[in-house]
């Protein structure tokens, strides 16, 4: 399956030093990722990266930055999102049968290397995805919640039953 950003670096064309590469998703891989990752909206969604490559494999390095719509987790009104996120990863060749690699980079995620291109439009995308809060809130949730009678963690937990006992002896 083709991504619906995708912008493929051929791995034998980075060269020896670094590479740059600026990408921007069209309107209609935009509309495309909103669909896939349940959105309402992608605005704006691009990226700036550097690749190398390095003994473990190929290090994409660089910031990805986007503006989206999302829906409210609880009333499904339109949340504006911003995204200015840094993204990391090593793609290293598959290793088979176990062996290890050392790498010294501790905060950077390590992917397999599939076929002979690496997709920076899939990088950017799935930072994006990555970035945004699984849950929104907007400003009428808990008004919501309350309305349809969820009770707050403070009320429904330990706590919360501790409280309703204190008032049920206050008014002994």
């Amino acid at each position: 399956m083709t991504p619906e950003f995708s912008r493929p670096i051929r791995i034998d064309t980075i060269g020896e030093g670094e590479r740059s590469e600026t990408i921007e998703a069209s309107d209609t891989e935009r509309a495309a990722l909103a669909q896939r990752f349940g959105l309402l909206g992608i605005e704006r969604l691009s990226g700036n990266f550097v690749l190398r490559r390095d003994a473990a494999g190929v290090l994409v390095s660089g910031r990805v930055l986007a503006t989206a719509t999302q829906a409210c987790s609880i009333t499904g009104e339109s949340l504006p999102a911003a995204v200015d996120e840094e993204a990391r990863l090593r793609f290293v060749d598959d290793l088979g049968g176990g062996e290890e690699v050392e790498l010294d980079d501790a905060d950077i995620d390590v992917l397999p290397l599939e076929g002979a291109a690496i997709d920076l439009g899939e990088v950017a995308a799935e930072t994006l995805a990555l970035s945004l809060d699984p849950f929104p809130r907007g400003p009428n949730a808990e008004a919501a919640l309350k309305e349809a009678g969820v009770l707050s963690e403070g009320e429904a937990g330990p706590f919360g039953a501790l409280a309703g006992l204190k008032e049920k002896l206050a008014r002994k």
